[in-house]
């Protein structure tokens, strides 16, 4: 059985390099079509926020002398003008802007795979560990089939949502490069490493803000595991000096404290990347109204949806049916209706901070102003690292068809309203209505799945 194991192993990592390349090469060969797919404007890909042909037109104006916020256009960080504002300098019709500006996030999508093929690793390792010490280590080697952090990494790289927005010219894979890389941090307990991608993902894009919670749960905690409730209920023999006995009441020892250095250290090293980061952006708009502009002209213009051109979520439609004197009652109403879900899931899934995780992106990519199916691409990646536990989780078919149908129909609606003339504002906005049930489905379904796992191993230690 060991040998077929090892043989089974050895032919599943060649396996998947062959697929991690192809889907790079598939990736550089579509590079080479931008014009016929014409990503960069469609409204499900790119967004206000993170659209590079708004990136291209903030840096030229920079160039020009004049404030990158000067126009409508760019609302994005000044750090990625430093950045990646060099690559736009050619015309966008030019094959140099679409051949560098593309190769920049084929490689954040390979890194992010990456990322998030050893973060599954290490949830891996850290469940069967504490299988083992609940007396249930053959529970997880029965039910997987393939290793977790491969097809997690695999989803992320052939996902439909990731290869658009890859090639849809957009700053977004590395907008998900730096919540992966906080994440991954934090499960190996590197406080540096998780408050530098916490960081500058709340910088980018403020929404990851919220994902302090789990990046505080894995600090103190380690990765997901069962609850710690369960090793209660493990009865132990008082008289047992084994060796093995002597491991498991140490491992169990360990499991019971909360380790607070790493969460201390955490916020010391995000308090000085900050503080970097507001120093590079104070030195860049210096000259252009200093930081009191950048925070009104990013933050403020996401908090506010100021801009209500149509995109794949449901605000747009909301804002622009409402009255102009119910407005600021609205925008309180939808940004808290996040905060509200913040610390109830957090006390209920605090075991699992990574799934927490993709519970809180989930939600976020719902009711977040200017959403994009990058934005999708990330979450279902991370819930692909737990298939095994969510092995039951039902409706699972009804919701890939209902993805798949919300993707086909969004540009086909998104067209007859546009550009034929044939259809309505109403028929862009249903299939937006349906993509948020789907994502809610999901959700619900998910956290329901993980939480009958749950359940299911308290009574087979309850048993033993």
């Amino acid at each position: 059985m060991k040998e077929e194991k090892q043989q089974n192993i050895s032919t599943k990592k060649p396996r998947f390099w062959r697929w991690t390349v192809a889907s790079i090469i598939f990736r550089l060969i579509l590079i080479y079509f931008p014009k016929n797919l014409n990503l960069a404007t469609r409204p499900e890909v790119s967004t206000p926020v993170t659209s590079l042909r708004r990136l291209a037109e903030g840096y030229w104006l920079t160039q020009s002398l004049m404030s990158p916020y000067a126009g409508s256009m760019y609302h994005g960080s000044p750090l990625l003008l430093s950045v990646l504002g060099p690559l736009t300098m050619k015309k966008i019709e030019e094959q140099p802007f679409h051949l560098l500006c593309s190769l920049v996030s084929v490689i954040a999508d390979f890194i992010c795979a990456m990322l998030i093929r050893a973060t599954g690793l290490k949830l891996r390792m850290t469940y069967c560990e504490r299988l083992k010490l609940l007396g249930l280590g053959k529970l997880f080697e029965v039910s997987e089939i393939l290793p977790s952090e491969d097809i997690a990494a695999l989803v992320y790289l052939w996902n439909p949502f990731t290869i658009v927005t890859c090639v849809g010219f957009n700053t977004t894979p590395v907008e998900n490069l730096f919540i992966i890389l906080s994440l991954y941090g934090a499960c190996i307990r590197v406080a540096p490493l998780a408050a530098f991608g916490w960081v500058i993902a709340s910088h980018l894009s403020l929404y990851p803000a919220i994902l302090i919670i789990p990046v505080i749960l894995l600090l103190g905690n380690g990765p997901d595991a069962t609850p710690r409730k369960l090793f209660l209920m493990c009865k132990k023999d008082e008289d047992d000096s084994s060796s093995k006995g002597r491991v498991e009441q140490n491992g169990l020892k360990e499991l019971k404290s909360f380790s607070w250095k790493p969460v201390v250290l955490f916020f010391v090293w995000a308090f000085i990347w900050t503080l970097y980061v507001l120093v590079l952006c104070g030195i860049f708009m210096r000259n252009y109204g200093g930081l009191s502009e950048m925070f009104r002209r990013t933050y403020g213009f996401i908090l506010t949806v100021k801009d209500l051109s149509p995109n794949i979520g449901v605000l747009w439609y909301f804002f622009a049916e409402v009255f102009e004197f119910f407005r600021n009652f609205f925008l309180i109403v939808f940004h808290v209706n996040i905060l509200f879900m913040i610390l109830p899931l957090a006390i209920r899934l605090k075991h699992r901070p990574c799934f927490l995780a993709f519970v809180y992106m989930a939600i976020c990519s719902m009711l977040k102003p200017y959403p994009s199916v990058g934005d999708s691409a990330l979450y279902l990646a991370l819930l692909a690292l737990f298939f095994n536990e969510l092995a039951e989780m039902q409706f699972s078919f009804f919701l890939f068809c209902g993805y798949v149908g919300v993707s086909l129909l969004s540009p086909v609606m998104h067209n007859l309203w546009i550009w034929r003339g044939t259809g309505n504002a109403n028929f862009y906005f249903a299939t937006g209505m349906a993509y948020a049930c789907f994502q809610i489905v999901l959700v619900v379904e998910s956290v329901s799945a993980m939480l009958n796992h749950d359940r299911k191993i308290r009574k087979l230690v309850a048993a033993t």
